[in-house]
């Protein structure tokens, strides 16, 4: 397969990966949606799930990776991809080590608390015995543009409950 064959077949599966954003986004939850392929097969899907289970480590990838252990009766997905739309953090990152993927594929990146490049790369890190290929940035544009429309609204119902609060507030002489 040529880089050319291979940034369309990233591409693809990273668009499979923004429709399960777009399930985390209407379900309330940070949109991040995760694939996990082997031989050209999804056998791990997921998006966020955090809220709905009441689980901080409910992340897209780690329900992914969860997923794809199972279909391949196995811990060990040394020849496995995993498609996720943003940059994992440290959590994730950590059981990306750990099942051996192969290759990261990332739509955007977290220059915050990333651990594939942008806080720290955990995944290449010399002291660990384990070390993928990670490839960034497919269909960047997109995978932030949810990410943004998604915070701007919290950060939109937020203001507004306060103001909602404050004019409560003055409307009680408080």
């Amino acid at each position: 397969m040529n880089s050319y064959d291979n940034r369309q077949s990233d591409e693809s599966y990273m668009r499979d990966a923004l429709r399960l954003a777009v399930k985390a986004y209407e379900a309330d939850e940070v949109p991040v949606g995760a694939i996990v392929v082997r031989a050209g097969k999804i056998i791990g899907r997921a998006y966020n799930q955090i809220e709905l289970l009441k689980d901080a480590t409910a992340h897209a990838e780690m329900l992914a990776l969860t997923q794809a252990e199972a279909a391949v009766v196995d811990w060990r997905l040394m020849d496995c991809d995993l498609y996720v739309t943003k940059e994992p953090c440290v959590m994730c990152a950590g059981a990306l080590v750990h099942v051996r993927i192969r290759r990261l594929i990332f739509g955007c990146a977290d220059p915050r608390s990333g651990a594939a490049g942008g806080m720290i790369n955990l995944l290449q890190h010399p002291a660990l015995n384990h070390h993928c290929e990670i490839t960034s940035g497919v269909l960047q544009n997109e995978c932030a543009a949810i990410l943004q429309d998604f915070f701007q609204k919290k950060r939109a119902s937020k203001t507004n409950a306060h103001e909602a609060r404050l004019q409560i507030d003055l409307e009680n002489g408080n």
